[in-house]
């Protein structure tokens, strides 16, 4: 155990086995679907969701995690002696960052650093992962904030679907946009700029829209995330040709959950980079 304490939330998707091995406890968000609500949960456990979303009536809506959930984890780790940074999804997607912000005060707000990201999904996880790896170096709770506010500074993530029904469901599209998009197979790119998911081009056809996100990464990018839903094949097919374009850069396949996925639906495909 360090002496200091990582904590996120389940859109980082970090798999469950990480989370243990490298001791970062992850608050879950909730998610209300077919009458029942859930935790999000981890990699490995989402597509039973997004099977029952492909025919269901019903649309999903989420929960950020109560007040009570991060005071229970700052806690713990303060009656062991422990100083804690939370770091969570952007503010402007989720109430997340509210909540870990009020249990700090509530706890020790001076032992506490919580962090609003601007981001999630796999930019999450790499900010997570580089905060765990600093504390294991020995750093302080002031530099390791440092060096994840300056690392958010150097991330982006694209976004596009498979089909735009989904982003219809949730709100994001009129019926209208929907039906003409979808007649002249037009898909959206959506970007995360300042926290917040917007429209920053479309293409006709997906792979199309693929190759504008690519023509996004910089030529000096460090780490790359495929993000995918149900689509593992279409992932390595892009991992591919990143691998031959980006020999420097690491590169990975990760899933996204229920939290983000339900606005994007099955065989949406995200990249994630940090340069």
């Amino acid at each position: 155990m360090g002496n200091i304490q990582i904590v996120t939330d389940s859109t980082a998707y970090l798999p469950r086995e990480i989370a243990k091995e490298k001791e970062i406890e992850v608050v879950p968000l909730s998610v209300y679907f077919q009458g029942k609500v859930t935790n999000e949960g981890f990699p490995g456990e989402f597509e039973s969701f997004f099977e029952a979303l492909k025919t269901s009536e019903d649309f999903p809506t989420t929960s950020q995690p109560s007040v009570e959930a991060f005071q229970s984890v700052y806690e713990k780790a303060i009656a062991c002696d422990q100083e804690v940074i939370t770091i969570v999804i952007s503010a402007k997607l989720s109430g997340t960052y509210n909540s870990a912000s009020v249990a700090a005060k509530m706890v020790d707000e001076r032992r506490i650093s919580v962090i609003d990201s601007e981001t999630t999904a796999s930019n999450l996880r790499i900010l997570v992962e580089r905060a765990k790896e600093l504390v294991d170096l020995g750093k302080t709770r002031d530099q390791i904030v440092k060096t994840i506010k300056e690392d958010q500074r150097r991330m982006s993530i694209n976004l596009t679907v498979d089909t735009l029904d989904y982003l219809k469901k949730g709100g994001r599209l009129t019926d209208v946009q929907a039906f003409i998009g979808s007649i002249l197979n037009i898909k959206p790119i959506i970007a995360l700029k300042e926290g917040k998911l917007v429209p920053v081009g479309k293409a006709r056809g997906k792979s199309r829209a693929i190759d504008m996100m690519i023509g996004n990464i910089p030529v000096d990018v460090k780490m790359i995330s495929i993000c995918q839903i149900l689509n593992i094949e279409e992932a390595k097919e892009i991992k591919g040709i990143l691998a031959i374009k980006f020999p420097q850069a690491v590169i990975n396949i990760d899933d996204l959950g229920p939290v983000i996925g339900a606005h994007l639906g099955p065989k949406a495909i995200g990249i994630c980079f940090l340069w």
